[in-house]
């Protein structure tokens, strides 16, 4: 069977991980124990869950000329994923996440979004060669002119647009409309439905309760609460193999039971991406 490709276009971060007793206030210093370099970024993210699922991946996005982007571009290649559509921006640092973890399982992070900052349309360029059968999938850790272009230039050719709109951002309806489906949590999806923007179809997660997708509905894969070890990338895991899934030709039915047994596969290591160690 033919199937086609998932290109996606986003984030890559460098996450620098520590744990806390409690997190600072203002002006205290706290001490932290260890810190860990972890791959993360949702769009590098989903670009590996997909991968992981089966799919054949293109990643755009852009890093620094720095020794975190050369060691993510390695790591990428490594697993499969083409990475001719990553640009290295010699005037800025690769994408950071400063995260801090406290006993209590809360999490603070300060994203310093870097070479991010600069996609622009020389990468949407890369979408050019998508058509029928094809998927791109956007997040909205880039600038969001660019996710615009992208996702009309996707659309034009053929191909399908697998929009997860987070962070939320508010973007142009007829963006919007392009998406089948749109991703977006409860928060999300509030949000969306305020801004009166419709898309093509509606995918909502409801975490551990499961999702619905244009109404079908269905459960989260069970995962014992003494399994659970990190819920930081499900949400990407759930993307990355939704993408995969429609990719090859899946229906929607098939899709979301794909995408929900990633999600709950996730949960049950530690980081956002397998292996998350750069």
């Amino acid at each position: 069977m033919v199937t086609g490709r998932v290109v996606v276009l986003g984030s890559l971060n460098v996450d620098l991980v520590t744990r806390v007793a409690r997190h600072p206030r203002p002006g205290e210093t706290v001490l932290g124990e260890g810190l860990r370099r972890l791959a993360g970024g949702k769009g590098a993210n989903q670009a590996v869950a997909a991968a992981a699922a089966g799919a054949d991946v293109a990643m755009v996005g852009c890093v620094g000329d720095d020794a975190g982007g050369a060691a993510y571009l390695h790591r990428l290649s490594g697993l499969g994923i083409d990475v001719a559509g990553v640009r290295v921006c010699p005037d800025a640092p690769s994408g950071h996440a400063i995260v801090q973890i406290s006993d209590d399982g809360e999490n603070a992070i300060v994203v310093v979004p870097g070479a991010n900052a600069l996609l622009d349309e020389r990468e949407v360029a890369a979408v050019d060669s998508l058509g029928p059968g094809d998927v791109l999938l956007l997040q909205l850790e880039v600038p969001r002119t660019v996710v615009c272009v992208a996702a009309r230039r996707a659309a034009g050719r053929g191909a399908r647009v697998v929009l997860n709109i987070a962070p939320y951002e508010a973007l142009p309806p007829d963006v919007v409309a392009l998406a089948d489906p749109l991703v977006a949590n409860e928060h999300e999806m509030q949000a969306l439905a305020e801004s009166g923007a419709q898309p093509a179809s509606l995918l909502v997660t409801f975490g551990g309760n499961g999702a619905s997708w244009d109404g079908r509905t269905r459960p989260a894969v069970e995962v014992a609460a003494a399994d659970v070890v990190d819920t930081t990338g499900a949400g990407d895991a759930f993307c990355g193999a939704l993408a995969a899934a429609l990719a090859r030709g899946a229906d929607p039915d098939a899709a979301l039971a794909a995408a929900l047994a990633a999600g709950a596969e996730a949960v049950r290591r530690e980081g956002a991406q397998p292996d998350p160690y750069l």
